[in-house]
């Protein structure tokens, strides 16, 4: 993970801040959210709010007041204790593509994703320091069964990488399977409780409702004491208002309900306060990423969850682009300023999206890790204002109409004082034409194979291993059984 000192881009005044909220508030109490799973109405009754059919209002004292029982900072264990992360304060980590169907590289063309891909995926991830969190549904492997299909990408996180991952979110079941394999890993329930050691990201159906499916996950991972992604999920002009403002303001009654009902749940159990906010084109109807509304929504978003004092997830290396192009670059890198500006805490989808979360891609996977790698550098490196920064020595060695090539300071720094870039092409036009003319995405098509040649197997406790085994081809059995 990353340490992320820059100052935050403040885009809404502190007028702004409290408009937005007390607009959130009046949502949850006048129009509130529909709540499709009985135990969360029953719940929330038991809480004393309003409860009409599926329909909840609430009272906002209360919701503020279970708000800031979630923590504002908390870790997620790694099976290698040096890669377990901090969501919160000044952290920021960095997970690849969420849920994309289909993928493509140059040489293969677009196609249905299998757990082929899935692999590959954790095994880029595993092999790229960039990366901190390998990810959940990184691609859906559409070459295994759909019923049983989340017990195989969880053992592959688990197996390929020893990065914190997240769990099945789509059922109840699906949740309770990845909270027992998570428990096995790390020697029990007790031990993960104690400190989390997997997320869950649950989408709401906005505009104001939560399914039943995702509701039965959330539940599950917050009994467990394992923090979830609340996550709005907003195009606006579809499925929130055209008004950026009544947007954001929407977003927050959204997220702060589901985070509410956690806190039912389990009082001081760690959430994200999470933003998945873009516009829709209102001339095709299809969703568009990488615009300014998309900038503006990050930056908003993140400032009003520091002003809750809950974890933010948003941002990411998003776009609308079929192919790693042009496009694809200026969208995502449209997203990833005001990632970093403002201070995001879990970027998903920070590497390899394309086509609006339809697409992955492996050429855009290393494409996203040379912006990453910048973005790191910027943060490592910062701006020194010491002796070696200002380089006095170099300035008097040199003088009026030298260069500064062969000074000595030069030549203390010339190795690593400067980002060197993984695909960028700096060489002249001949040197470049001569070495075969390549873009950026034929590189980088020669750059994940390389990673992958490359990848280091971080093995796994044998013992483990087994009784993972085990309880995938137990649970597959039950579950076969019972679809029959």
């Amino acid at each position: 993970m990353w340490k992320n000192t820059l100052k935050r881009y403040e885009i809404l005044s502190d007028d702004d801040v409290r408009r937005i909220h007390e607009h959130a508030m009046l949502i949850l109490s006048e129009i509130g959210v529909d709540f499709l799973h009985p135990k969360a109405l029953h719940l929330l009754n038991e809480a004393g709010m309003k409860v009409e059919d599926r329909r909840v209002r609430f009272d906002p004292a209360w919701v503020m007041a279970q708000v800031k029982q979630a923590p504002s900072m908390f870790e997620v264990q790694a099976r290698n204790p040096k890669k377990t992360i901090t969501i919160g304060g000044d952290f920021m980590v960095n997970a690849p593509t969420y849920g994309p169907p289909f993928i493509t590289d140059l040489d293969r063309g677009r196609r249905g994703a299998t757990i082929g891909d899935f692999t590959n995926w954790d095994k880029m991830c595993q092999a790229t320091p960039q990366i901190h969190c390998a990810g959940g549904t990184t691609v859906e492997p559409e070459d295994l069964p759909l019923d049983t299909r989340h017990l195989d990408m969880v053992y592959s996180h688990i197996r390929w990488t020893d990065l914190p991952y997240m769990g099945s979110v789509i059922s109840a079941d699906n949740a309770q399977d990845s909270i027992e394999m998570t428990s096995i890993v790390f020697g029990g329930r007790d031990k993960i409780e104690k400190t989390a050691g997997l997320l869950g990201l649950v989408n709401v159906n906005s505009p104001l409702r939560y399914d039943d499916r995702m509701l039965g996950a959330l539940l599950e991972y917050a009994a467990a004491n394992q923090p979830v992604l609340v996550t709005p999920f907003l195009m606006a002009g579809a499925m929130s208002p055209m008004g950026l403002a009544g947007t954001i303001a929407q977003q927050t009654a959204e997220a702060l309900a589901g985070i509410a009902l956690i806190q039912v749940v389990r009082p001081g159990a760690p959430c994200i306060y999470g933003s998945f906010l873009t516009n829709t084109d209102m001339q095709s109807g299809s969703p568009s990423f990488g615009t300014p509304e998309s900038a503006l929504g990050i930056l908003a978003s993140a400032q009003m969850a520091r002003h809750y004092k809950i974890p933010f997830r948003g941002g990411g290396a998003l776009t609308s682009s079929k192919s790693p192009d042009a496009q694809a670059a200026y969208e995502s890198m449209m997203c990833m300023w005001p990632t970093v500006l403002g201070g995001v805490h879990f970027v998903l989808h920070a590497a390899g999206w394309l086509e609006s979360a339809l697409l992955a891609s492996y050429e855009k996977f290393i494409i996203d890790v040379e912006a990453l790698r910048m973005f790191e550098w910027i943060l490592q490196k910062g701006f020194p204002l010491d002796e070696e920064g200002f380089a006095m020595d170099a300035i008097r060695e040199v003088g009026p109409g030298g260069h500064f090539l062969g000074a000595e300071h030069t030549l203390r720094h010339y190795r690593d004082g400067f980002y060197r870039p993984l695909i960028s092409s700096t060489e002249n036009f001949d040197r470049w034409n001569r070495m075969g003319a390549r873009t950026a995405d034929k590189v980088a098509n020669e750059k994940w194979k390389k990673l992958l040649a490359d990848y280091q197997d971080p093995g796994i406790d044998p013992g483990v291993d087994e009784e993972l085994k085990r309880f995938i081809a137990v649970r597959k059995e039950a579950i076969e059984h019972a679809v029959a």
